[in-house]
């Protein structure tokens, strides 16, 4: 299989893992809770579709079990937050909730309309794409995933969901954004390319 299935079904589930969160806690009045499952669940139903529509080809890898299970370990300390939320019934105040939801609408923006246009640029012209969301960050899909999971972490006003936001960001997130830029450095432009744009936060200056 591939790694992109044990992602997919991983985020994927997150709806009901929240749901049974919130069933064994007795959750159902927490708005809190409402407002993390609507985020991260449409999250991960957002996801799942890119995946079957304009998919990462990165995650075409083949998967071995246990390197499956790595994936499903590591993605399974997002869940830290709802289970704070549901287990310590946590009510974000509404200007949180505003905050949270706010940056989780922006977040996904930039990760899934950057995406689609690498999709459509690329599959009718190969090369380096410097236009539209990717002019000022190499990585505006980044960006965007960082502002989602800053979004619906937020909501557990707690420092643990942040810590493994930190964890992934360092471990993996950084690791592939720099061997994209060495394979995008044989491009002649590439160096021009990196000199105006971030390398994940968009470069607001030139």
């Amino acid at each position: 299989m591939k790694q992109k299935h044990f992602i997919d079904s991983h985020k994927g589930v997150t709806p009901i893992v929240v749901l049974a969160m919130m069933y064994w806690y007795n959750q159902w009045e927490n708005v809190t809770a409402w407002a993390y499952l609507a985020t991260h669940g449409t999250y991960g139903v957002l996801w799942v579709l890119k995946s079957q529509t304009f998919g990462d080809k990165q995650w075409e890898q083949p998967c071995s079990v246990g390197y499956a299970a790595v994936i499903w370990g590591s993605l399974s300390l997002y869940w830290i937050a709802p289970w704070l939320i549901t287990s310590q019934s946590i009510q974000a105040p509404g200007w949180v909730l505003g905050l949270c939801c706010t940056t989780f609408g922006l977040g996904v923006f930039f990760h899934f309309v950057s995406d689609m246009q690498k999709h459509v640029t690329l599959s009718l012209k190969k090369g380096l794409l410097t236009d539209g969301l990717w002019s000022r960050s190499r990585n505006p899909n980044y960006f965007g995933e960082l502002l989602i999971y800053a979004g619906f972490s937020g909501l557990a006003m707690h420092w643990a969901p942040f810590l493994a936001l930190g964890l992934f960001v360092c471990a993996v997130w950084i690791p592939n954004m720099l061997k994209k830029d060495r394979s995008l450095s044989r491009y002649p432009e590439f160096e021009a390319y990196k000199a105006r744009s971030g390398l994940m936060f968009p470069r607001l200056l030139p």
